[in-house]
């Protein structure tokens, strides 16, 4: 065994390590994962009539990779075609997703898809930082803001990572200044927010067009080894965060305990 194995090497970048075994992410007993239908394992069909079929196949989702490599439980609070207004307005409240019983040690937050599409159809306001502030509803950035407080409300010591668009070339400008703007977004809710850590797939994930898209997509979402690639990913990442920042996380087995330890 060597010991540089499990520490942060200097100069390592994420993704620089992909961990088969789920990494330092098993330290999470409990793990929400907060999205559309790419959190929820949507797998896209054409009928003989040629009509897409969206289907949610949870087992087959990233989270529940997640679940079966790190041997936590993990939760699918997430729906195919979920934007973060609708999520905090009825359908969390309607799944009894804010339930203590089902507070984690851990979200993953990875919306803002359907959000971008709406607000590029003009149906649907972006919204700025100071949304955010008023904590304004009718925007996605106030949205998605206040699912963060709804979840801190029941888990306040909780750690939260937020999952920006994959690299995806050829995209129209339109929608790349979006995404781009999302992931700003991203970085300046952790400054906001304590406990908050970005997966910054788009500056050091995979291009999920051509090659990736080829192999490891049906129709339009992805199929079962595409989900898995993700969870990979993912894990890989909360893997390098944990490295590089270990006294974040030196009291994860206390949350949601209620013990406290007020001296390190």
């Amino acid at each position: 065994m060597i010991l540089e194995d499990y520490i942060m090497n200097e100069g390592e970048k994420p993704l620089e390590r992909v961990v088969t075994d789920g990494g330092f992410t098993n330290i999470f007993r409990t793990i929400g994962c907060i999205g559309d239908s790419l959190a929820s394992g949507e797998f896209e069909t054409i009928d003989e009539s040629e009509n897409h079929k969206y289907n949610d196949l949870y087992e087959y989702s990233w989270g529940q990779f997640i679940a079966r490599t790190c041997g936590s439980k993990v939760y699918n609070f997430s729906k195919g075609g979920m934007t973060a207004k609708e999520y905090i307005e009825s359908f969390a409240n309607e799944r009894d997703f804010y339930n203590p019983d089902y507070k984690c040690q851990a979200y993953i937050m990875a919306l803002g898809v359907n959000d971008v599409s709406r607000t590029l159809d003009s149906n649907w306001d972006f919204g700025t930082f100071d949304d955010i502030e008023n904590r304004n509803l009718n925007t996605f950035m106030g949205c998605y803001a206040e699912i963060i407080r709804k979840y801190k409300e029941i888990a306040p010591d909780a750690k939260f990572f937020f999952v920006t668009f994959p690299k995806t070339f050829g995209l129209p400008k339109e929608k790349v200044e979006l995404r781009a703007k999302h992931r700003e977004y991203l970085y300046k809710l952790c400054e906001y927010f304590d406990n908050c850590y970005v997966l910054d797939i788009m500056e050091y994930g995979l291009d999920y067009g051509g090659k990736f898209y080829d192999q490891f997509f049906l129709n339009g979402h992805m199929n079962p080894m595409g989900y898995s690639i993700t969870a990979k990913i993912f894990m890989s990442y909360i893997d390098y965060i944990i490295r590089t920042n270990p006294r974040d996380f030196d009291e994860v087995g206390l949350i949601n305990t209620g013990i406290k330890n007020y001296k390190k």
